[in-house]
């Protein structure tokens, strides 16, 4: 016991002497106070933190971190772009104020390829890249928590083929596609996050078993975008939960990329719901849009903006099927509808008429288009 004493005596000493710009040392497995994931027994082998001073490299601290590393970041301006393919890599900012800012002309803030499972982001500011804030390839079980993505060209964060994460308490800023985009995944939910200035707010592109709970998405063109669109890889988008969210004075001007689908997007939508199969949208207050509250519409229709044949869709089915719209407040929609090569009126429950089973009932609004909309059994 004397001679174990003694060494884990000289251990502390040399730790305190020798502190480097990134320090790696070994921590206890059970630190709740970090909420880590992939957590061991105490008395299996134990996890490793770095720590990456002001003026160092994020980067750096990524290159040198085992497996399941725990990197903790000061506050500061990290020029720098990231690229990690490591399993069970936590990125922690240290109190507020970590930025991550491009430091040229960088595509993405933070890109996570196929092997890194397990990722967790928090506390952290992405801002200023061309493409990106933060982009996952095929991840599994992440979570993305309090991040800030302000101004990084299309995407601010954008899991893509990913599955089973979480994306909590994160705001996204000024992005000319969409804000918090969650593509081709499943089994994610996205709750208490905040989109604005974005051309979408919040978009669920192609995927199923989805949860879009308790988000605040105002200022935006549109506000909540559910859609199937043709080409991708994955041909369904299902079983998405719109539920608690208040999604208010979306009117923001279109400023897409000219010819890409989003630019046709019309300006004044709350939540629109394009070809995807059972959503339910309950329970939201959706006010002060334009153009309409609640759409639901056939993807067809926004081919039809942009010019698309239908042949474009062959490869999907682009009606809505199965939708539940139910116990929302919808008022102040459709004040001032877009001009539009398709007339549609202003409303605040607008449907094009497709699909099957789709159904309204107990909600609070004013006008909707067809009077009546199909009843709930």
């Amino acid at each position: 016991m004397k001679a174990f004493l003694k060494c884990f005596m000289g251990i502390i000493v040399f730790s305190v002497f020798l502190l480097p710009a990134c320090k790696k040392e070994t921590v206890p497995a059970d630190n709740d106070s970090l909420n880590l994931k992939n957590k061991k027994n105490p008395s299996e082998e134990k996890e490793h933190r770095i720590i990456v001073h002001a003026g160092s490299s994020i980067q750096a601290a990524v290159n040198t971190a085992d497996d399941g590393s725990i990197i903790l970041v000061e506050p500061g301006i990290y020029k720098e772009a990231i690229v990690l393919d490591k399993p069970g890599i936590q990125i922690i900012g240290l109190k507020n104020g970590v930025v991550i800012e491009n430091p040229s002309d960088e595509e993405d803030g933070i890109t996570v390829n196929d092997n890194g499972d397990g990722f967790v982001l928090k506390n952290i500011t992405i801002r200023d890249f061309k493409e990106n804030g933060i982009i996952l390839k095929n991840v599994d079980n992440f979570i993305l928590s309090h991040v800030t993505a302000i101004n990084n060209g299309e995407y601010g964060i954008f899991p893509v083929h990913s599955s089973h994460g979480t994306i909590e308490f994160c705001v996204v800023k000024g992005h000319s596609d969409t804000g918090l985009y969650v593509g081709q995944s499943s089994d994610v939910k996205m709750e208490f996050n905040t989109a604005l200035d974005n051309v979408n707010g919040i978009e669920v592109e192609n995927s199923s078993n989805i949860s879009v709970e308790r988000n605040q998405s105002f200022n935006n063109v549109c506000g909540i975008l559910v859609d199937l669109l043709p080409g991708k890889d994955v041909k369904t988008s299902a079983n998405i939960v719109i539920k608690n969210n208040n999604v208010s004075n979306n009117n923001h001007v279109n400023f897409g990329e000219p010819g890409s689908l989003e630019s046709v997007v019309p300006k004044g939508l709350g939540i629109l719901v394009l070809g995807a199969d059972n959503v339910t949208i309950e329970t939201n207050i959706v006010t002060g849009n334009e153009f309409a509250g609640i759409t639901v519409f056939s993807t067809v229709v926004l081919g039809a903006l942009a010019g698309l044949p239908p042949e474009a869709f062959a490869d999907i089915d682009p009606n809505p099927d199965n939708a539940r719209i139910t116990r929302n407040l919808v008022k102040k929609n459709g004040n001032s509808p877009p001009t539009l090569p398709i007339p549609l009126p202003g409303v605040d429950l607008l449907w094009d008429g497709s699909g099957v089973n789709n159904c309204w009932a107990g909600n609070i609004y004013s006008a909707s288009y067809p009077s009546p909309l199909p009843k709930c059994n």
